[in-house]
């Protein structure tokens, strides 16, 4: 997990602190990297971070209230682990409803309803999330990819989305909700 940091597209990525040396090591350019265990900037960069994604960093620091003393391999194999399953279970449950938004034209084109995938979501507050994360390169690049796939290939992704909105009652407008509306009132 820890080459994701290399990428460009922009990442919130969480690390444990056993990882900091192999971090260093790497080529990461315009990142902002801070040690919420101890509340400080290991890197800062020369633009300010909106007031939103301040007030996040800030949310994040006091939810966390532990610091990983362990040195062993298993241990951070696992914590690692927990740590992915953590972002790609997100994932899966703000954004996984997408494919029911790609429609495809008479030509065999298809095409992302942004709008009706923001709206189809009951949660205010993760609407509003969604109105910021849909205006992001990684969203833009999610998509897009989505939309140019000529076959369905099925990735980690693909397959816990298909898992999810599978475990999902009916009712829940094609099983998009449920866990969206608990989401938002947390």
């Amino acid at each position: 997990m820890i080459d994701i940091v290399c990428c460009p597209t922009p990442f919130l990525v969480g690390l444990l602190s056993s990882s900091l040396p192999k971090l260093k090591e790497l080529p990461v350019e315009e990142a902002l990297m801070v040690n919420l265990g101890s509340d400080r900037f290991i890197r800062q960069v020369k633009y300010i971070l909106k007031c939103c994604h301040a007030q996040a960093l800030e949310r994040k620091s006091e939810l966390i209230n532990q610091d990983s003393d362990s040195d062993s391999d298993d241990e951070c194999n696992t914590l690692n682990g927990l740590v992915s399953e953590v972002f790609i279970r997100f994932f899966v449950e703000t954004v996984g409803h997408y494919s029911l938004f790609l429609t495809q034209n008479e030509k065999g084109e298809r095409a992302f309803q942004r709008e009706a995938f923001r709206k189809s979501v009951a949660s205010k507050s993760i609407r509003r999330f969604l109105e910021v994360f849909m205006e992001s390169q990684m969203f833009a690049g999610f998509i897009q990819d989505r939309e140019l796939r000529k076959c369905r290939a099925k990735g980690l992704f693909e397959q816990r989305v298909e898992q999810y909105l599978e475990e999902l009652p009916d009712t829940e407008q094609s099983g998009v909700n449920k866990f969206l509306r608990g989401l938002g009132e947390e």
